[in-house]
């Protein structure tokens, strides 16, 4: 999620600096846009105005802008009122309101290309209305719905190919809620987010593979990947770092040397083909 938040915030700056100065919400002018200050606002024009209010750190106005771009159908300025609301970024923490925001963005973008920049954003709304299933949200109509939260899953993982969706929907697999138990699915599917840098999936993978969990035991292979996983998540949580650590230490104590050594061989090797 950190990286969809980086790469939103990328976003929303390109296009302050495409933009002509913002429209103010507050009722005041800005020099450049006096002699069109009346004029009604695009959905882009309010976007871009609650993009350069949240650049300048006054989100109460930013709110205000965002809110009339995604009435409008602006589905950026949906997905990013939707994680506000989600997290009680700027406003009050409301998980109903970024339901809905997210459903918005579900029901008219499920067909846009997933191979356009925006389409991560698409499939991180996915994710988060699996999210929002997999426990419900309390004292509203979403009750919890774990076969719900894995077609949300399976949706965003095999049509936009996201690594947090595919990542998700291997822990339904493993865990055999929403769908059936079954570990090999679920280790093909934290492959595929592995791949894709995912580090809870790496963490995963890894542990799988040095136990020999379900899947044949490959303890070198096992170990890269736990390898990876630990790097990966200093980008991550706190808490994240902390299991992904002892998943990572406690191979380490039991690997052998000719297993470390290996894993070593393994991850020069990955690590070359990355820089291909």
């Amino acid at each position: 999620m950190r990286t969809v938040e980086a790469l939103v915030s990328l976003s929303v700056a390109a296009v302050c600096l495409m933009a002509a100065p913002a429209l103010a919400f507050d009722g005041s002018k800005s020099v450049d846009s006096a002699a069109v200050a009346t004029a009604p606002l695009t959905p882009m024009e309010a976007f871009r105005s609650g993009a350069q209010w949240l650049r300048d750190g006054h989100k109460a106005k930013a709110v205000h802008a965002l809110e009339y771009a995604a009435e409008k159908g602006h589905f950026l300025a949906q997905w990013k009122l939707g994680r506000m609301y989600a997290e009680g970024d700027g406003v009050a923490q409301d998980d109903y309101k970024a339901f809905e925001y997210f459903s918005h963005i579900a029901d008219a973008h499920a067909d846009d290309n997933p191979n356009t920049p925006q389409a991560r954003f698409v499939a991180n709304a996915f994710v988060a209305l699996g999210q929002y299933y997999l426990d419900g949200i309390p004292k509203t109509p979403i009750k919890a719905d774990a076969g719900r939260a894995r077609e949300m899953f399976n949706y965003a993982a095999s049509y936009f190919r996201d690594p947090d969706a595919q990542y998700y929907l291997a822990r339904l697999y493993l865990d055999g809620k929403g769908a059936p138990h079954d570990p090999r699915m679920a280790a093909r599917w934290f492959m595929l987010a592995a791949q894709k840098g995912q580090c809870r999936a790496q963490a995963m993978l890894g542990a799988m593979l040095f136990s020999g969990d379900h899947v044949p035991r490959q303890a070198a292979r096992g170990l890269m990947w736990l390898t990876l996983a630990k790097d990966s998540a200093k980008d991550s949580s706190v808490e994240n770092q902390a299991w992904i650590n002892r998943l990572y230490a406690s191979a380490m104590q039991q690997a052998n040397e000719d297993e470390r050594a290996l894993a070593g061989v393994y991850l020069k090797r990955w690590m070359e083909s990355r820089r291909e």
